[in-house]
């Protein structure tokens, strides 16, 4: 007899733990309190000429998704994807010319020995970075729970000891002598909120933010914007039998009698799946301990995002290579690790309330192009680092008007910029319910990474229960691995109840 599943949220995740369960004998009903599907993976639109212009209002490129999920879940027949193939390009201070990050590890080496003066151990670095990513990817499709035991069993401890328990700073010091270096490494440290490097921890975040097996460990772009992950998923979803009930508030979740009450009536469950932000869940049980509980942990956000829009083609300067257009490009202000920590500890302490830290540009409009997907104007994404909490966006035009300032200095024409749409961790707070602005809902620090990563009481038995509650889980972005358009979380929670239940 099939059993009722309700999941909590239309964002990537549900979306993912919806189409797993639906295919795994469960009846599955999606609640959203939105009118419409995506989470934070939708689009907007601004006019211009009397057209409408859509843009990705929240996540922009995809790279976390693992291949099998993107395949299983029949995404793979209606959604066509492009990475960047030719190397990242990076600016530091002065820089008339950027440094070239090759694929290639022998022209890497050469490339930062050359322009940054590097002679550490390059390809020791990437070596062992693939041998996380490799372990990652594995527990990852096997839907298994992260255990340091087992890390140790398959990775050995020195590798566990320097890449998943140990500080970032420690990891990049012992591999590399190129402050600049160092600071290309580890600039995911801070992807989600401002960890410290110097935290325990904190150097796992490096191969998590490479593990998507999608694009080989790399980010791309999807045809038409990333909002059609999230919108073929769901009319995916729909063929398979999943009730989508959209713009439907909860009212009330009795947990005895396994029903919730909403809007437009009430539904049984067997099993409850929260695809939420983790604070949701205790406000709809009415878990005053729960929501104190989960208040206490590093919640703090520090990114921003500018999109900005422009007439023609952006035109980069010394830009001989045609295929580098459509290149990631990150611009820092920070010239060592020193100056890396005191930037993104400035804005947690809200000593200030921007502090130039990196900007990381996703060429939106360019790959868009690349799929033979012409638009009315080019596109830049530009994400970036670091933001206090306590403004929106239209308290810190100045930083709006830094950021594009520092963006000009590598552009011919800076004149075709026509728009900006720019976004505050507060901003994404109260757009996206993002708890603190925190973009993938809590910072990676080391309470909160790798086995960490959970919200269950008992998690060595049930890694994914939402903390004492039986038969209620969380895949939410707050949960391992991580958000980042991954619906991983979704997938292994998923995979979890199905094992339970069989």
């Amino acid at each position: 007899m099939k059993k009722n599943a309700v999941v909590v949220g239309a964002g990537i995740n549900g979306l993912v733990a919806s189409n797993y369960l639906q295919k795994n004998n469960f009846d599955v009903t999606l609640i959203e309190k939105n009118n419409y599907i995506g989470g934070a993976c939708i689009k907007d639109t601004i006019e211009y000429n009397k057209e409408k212009i859509f843009y990705p209002k929240g996540a922009t490129v995809l790279g976390m998704m693992q291949k099998f999920i993107f395949d299983q879940t029949g995404l793979k027949k209606n959604i066509e994807l492009f990475y960047p193939k030719s190397p990242k390009l990076v600016y530091f201070p002065n820089d008339t010319e950027p440094t070239k990050i090759y694929q290639n590890v022998e022209d890497l080496k050469r490339e930062l020995k050359e322009k940054w003066n590097e002679y550490g151990d390059v390809e020791a670095f990437r070596n062992d970075e693939n041998k996380v990513i490799n372990y990652l990817q594995k527990i990852y499709e096997k839907g298994e729970s992260p255990c340091l035991e087992k890390a140790k069993d398959f990775l050995g401890k020195r590798i566990t000891d320097l890449w998943i328990i140990g500080s970032a700073y420690n990891l990049l010091n012992n591999y590399f002598t190129s402050e600049k270096t160092k600071l290309y490494m580890g600039m995911t440290v801070t992807e989600s909120g401002p960890a410290s490097i110097f935290e325990d921890g904190t150097a796992f975040t490096i191969p998590l933010m490479d593990s998507g097996s999608i694009f080989h460990g790399y980010w791309g772009f999807v045809k038409g914007g990333i909002w059609e992950i999230t919108k073929q998923l769901d009319l995916i979803n729909n063929e398979l039998g999943v009730k989508t009930l959209l713009s439907t508030n909860i009212n009330k979740i009795d947990t005895f009698n396994k029903k919730i009450y909403h809007d437009n009536g009430e539904v049984d469950y067997d099993i409850l799946i929260f695809g939420t932000d983790p604070l949701t869940p205790s406000k709809l049980l009415d878990d005053k301990n729960g929501l104190k509980k989960l208040e206490s942990k590093d919640l703090i956000g520090s990114s921003g995002k500018v999109t900005a829009f422009f007439k023609n083609p952006v035109r980069w300067k010394n830009a001989s290579d045609k295929d580098c257009e459509s290149s990631f490009r990150f611009i820092f202000s920070n010239t060592n690790l020193d100056e890396f920590e005191k930037s993104s500890q400035e804005t947690k302490k809200n000593n200030v309330d921007y502090s130039e830290g990196y900007i990381q540009i996703y060429p939106e409009g360019a790959a868009q192009r690349k799929m033979g997907n012409n638009e009315k104007l080019d596109k830049l994404i530009l994400f970036t680092k670091n933001f206090s909490f306590d403004k929106n966006s239209n308290d810190l035009s100045h930083a709006r008007d830094k950021i594009i300032s520092l963006l000009s200095k590598h552009i011919d024409n800076i004149e075709d910029l026509c728009e900006t749409k720019f976004l505050t961790p507060k901003d994404l707070n109260e757009q996206f319910y993002f708890p603190k602005g925190n973009i993938d809902h809590m910072t990676l620090t080391h309470n909160q990474n790798f086995n960490k990563r959970t919200f269950s009481n008992n998690p060595q038995e049930n890694f994914y229960q939402y903390l004492h509650y039986q038969d209620i889980y969380y895949c939410g972005a707050g949960s391992f691995p991580c958000g980042s358009v991954a619906g991983t979380p979704g997938y292994i929670c998923s995979k979890q109840i199905i094992r339970k239940y069989a």
